[in-house]
């Protein structure tokens, strides 16, 4: 069970993470990436965020790149919210896939 002060960081942490990703993918047409989740651990040292990108059969790649660019993402982030947090989380970035499920649940009920 999240504590009020994760609730919050995390919060913080998914707003401003998607502030970053909306300029970085306005240079690539037609990629949307949103952060759908952040969890962060109790000692708010590590911060897992979960992403839903559109179209999905372009996610891997693009969260793999992520990955690969997290050094300058988490400095961004950093340079964000340096007066709210001492610390900043090291960030991992995953896919999340609970849009396609709904799908794939929602196309099995009409069947």
């Amino acid at each position: 069970m999240e504590t009020t002060r994760q609730n919050k960081i995390s919060r913080l942490i998914q707003k401003e993470l998607s502030e970053i990703f909306l300029l970085q993918t306005k240079a690539m047409n037609g990629v949307l990436v949103s952060v759908s989740a952040v969890r962060i651990s109790p000692d708010l040292s590590m911060a897992r965020v979960y992403l839903s990108v559109f179209p999905s059969n372009r996610n891997e790649e693009i969260v793999k790149n992520i990955n690969a660019n997290m050094k300058s993402i988490r400095y961004e982030l950093g340079t964000r919210i340096r007066y709210q947090l001492r610390i900043i989380p090291e960030l991992k970035f995953f896919v999340d896939d609970s849009l396609d499920y709904l799908e794939k649940i929602d196309e099995l009920l009409k069947k």
